[in-house]
């Protein structure tokens, strides 16, 4: 039964039934609805088609400068002896100088007998060599493998680099694929999504503190993640290939991801962890306690505003905060009515804007009235159910290295509207994993940990008052409606900083309510006219989402493959 199709009265009151949704979700999850999520023996099909594809470009690449390398071979729990061989057959297979660095557990004698030269870790101190291979039992790497990666390494100036992976059986047959986003290091601190197959290039980067954590896969990930963090002084350029270059003969060993981080984090912050200790929540912490500044904008609408501002008082945990509503012309009696009424409560301020609707100019207008430190843009469609929202969200943009946040939005029948904002959906920019079940994990469990996106809607965003005004606020002359956020986002991540998901802020967004539907001709000439703004002025992102795989669809927001003619 489609929750589309329910009468409104009865929605209203399912909306409350949490565990009956939870149930409903985890169905939809299931059976693919509303998503349109392909089968997994579509998936093969597609997969096929997305490795022939690759294969012409890995064939391409002539580039046969590889010489002498350093494989440095890390334990799997998983794997067996089939998987030892596997990794065995293809380091015998390289045509390179090669050393193996190995602690993976198994007795050096099984690589000597394959006439695998090793390398002690007092020898490897004392090394000149530049390149260094991170492989996991039971992985292998694509023939063309080595030389993509030192391809890619010397064209972008590379000190890390890494490509795609999948799975491979021992007839050969591939499938299970990750493709994975440009560096991403929320995803790799929620997920640790690269955790072998990475070069190492340069001596610096080498022999710098790298070579005590790679004991394991997991603590490869933290070395990546700490040497792109802010906790580092250090930052080193690192690159990602968009071909799948390794194969998992076997499935890679659980990480214990959370207790690798807890001795990495600030003192402060709290740590959660699901999936056996692989994913990892982090309330980061709160430094001083900032003021946060809620702007909402309105023109009449009462029920939905006081849905909207009593959800915040009544169910946000964080407490240092005022709402701004910011009447647009309102002329209906019960609203006017309400919102005078608003004007006695201490947290409140009721700001008129007297002028014709512009998003874009409403906010800037409205941020010149905020005494916060911390600006959030919020919808008067928005209803808060997460009492943690504003923590949590507060938390990452108090980083250094965070720009703008978002949350992740629900429709009233708790699917997916928003969950990080993907650049070439629709030819501008479209919703991730939109119609997703609640409590679906998403591709590469992007739905249900925090991680980077491009950009990320102003229904509910967060960013400092500063970067705010950095880029100039919102762009009222050109993006008076649409896409305004997503400029603005993106003007923000220009700055340095990585925009961010944050997966533990839930609310209900009623999406479009109040606005309406561009449905007359001047609503979507002015629709086309912004979209022809954000294409010409975002046409690299929207070309390359550093946030997105380019093999996967643009044509859904359901990160499945590409077919074959959309390549």
């Amino acid at each position: 039964m489609c929750i589309g199709l329910i009468p409104k009265p009865i929605k209203l009151m399912l909306r409350r039934q949490v565990k009956l949704h939870g149930w409903y979700a985890r169905l939809l999850q299931t059976s693919g609805l509303f998503y349109g999520f392909p089968s997994p023996a579509k998936l093969q099909r597609l997969y096929k088609s997305t490795v022939i594809y690759q294969g012409k470009i890995l064939a391409g690449i002539t580039d046969n400068e590889v010489s002498t390398i350093i494989v440095h071979v890390i334990p799997n729990k998983n794997s067996n002896a089939d998987g030892l061989e596997c990794t065995l057959d293809y380091l015998a297979s390289l045509d390179c100088e090669l050393l193996v660095r190995n602690t993976s557990g198994y007795d050096d004698k099984i690589f000597q007998n394959r006439g695998l030269a090793l390398l002690s870790h007092k020898k490897f101190q004392q090394s000149e060599y530049s390149s260094l291979l991170v492989l996991s039992v039971g992985e292998r790497m694509h023939p063309k493998a080595l030389n993509a990666l030192f391809h890619n390494a010397r064209e972008h100036q590379a000190e890390i680099v890494y490509g795609d992976s999948d799975s491979i059986s021992k007839v050969g047959d591939r499938g299970n694929a990750e493709l994975y986003p440009d560096w991403n290091p929320d995803l790799q601190i929620s997920t640790a999504y690269i955790r072998s197959g990475a070069m190492l290039l340069g001596k610096e980067v080498i022999t710098n503190w790298f070579t005590f954590y790679f004991k394991s896969s997991g603590q490869l990930s933290l070395a990546l993640w700490l040497v792109s963090s802010y906790f580092d002084k250090i930052r080193y350029n690192i690159v990602h290939v968009p071909l799948v270059l390794s194969h998992r003969y076997q499935a890679p060993g659980t990480l214990e991801w959370s207790q690798l981080l807890a001795s990495r984090l600030p003192k402060d912050a709290a740590m959660s962890s699901k999936k056996d200790g692989e994913l990892v929540s982090i309330q980061w912490p709160l430094v001083n306690q900032p003021k946060v500044s809620l702007i909402i904008p309105t023109k009449n609408a009462w029920e939905l505003v006081k849905v909207c501002i009593e959800s915040i008082l009544n169910k946000t945990e964080y407490s240092n905060y005022e709402i701004l509503l910011i009447d647009n012309q309102s002329d209906e009696e019960e609203s006017l009515a309400y919102f005078s009424s608003l004007e006695m409560h201490p947290k409140i301020k009721v700001i008129a804007y007297p002028y014709p609707f512009n998003y874009s100019a409403i906010n800037n207008f409205a941020v010149t009235h905020a005494t916060g430190e911390i600006i959030g843009l919020i919808n008067n469609d928005i209803e808060v159910i997460s009492p943690r929202w504003l923590t949590f969200m507060l938390g990452h943009v108090l980083r250094d290295d965070i720009g703008c946040v978002g949350a992740k939005l629900l429709y009233p029948d708790t699917r997916i509207q928003h969950a990080g904002v993907v650049m070439g959906y629709g030819g501008g920019a479209g919703h991730a994993h939109k119609y997703f079940p609640r409590y679906h994990p998403g591709y590469l469990h992007r739905l249900a940990c925090s991680n980077n996106y491009s950009a990320v809607t102003a229904a509910c965003l967060l960013v400092s008052k500063a970067d705010f005004w950095a880029v100039g606020g919102l762009n009222e002359q050109d993006l008076t409606v649409a896409f305004n956020d997503v400029d603005f986002c993106l003007k923000v991540q220009a700055l340095g900083r990585f925009n961010l998901y944050c997966a533990e802020a839930e609310l209900f967004h009623h999406e479009s309510v109040s606005r309406g539907m561009d449905d007359t001709t001047e609503k979507r000439q002015r629709f086309e006219s912004e979209l022809a703004y954000l294409q010409s002025t975002w046409k690299d992102v929207i070309a390359h989402d550093p946030a997105y795989n380019p093999n996967l669809t643009l044509r859904r927001e359901n990160f499945s493959l590409k077919e074959s003619n959309e390549y």
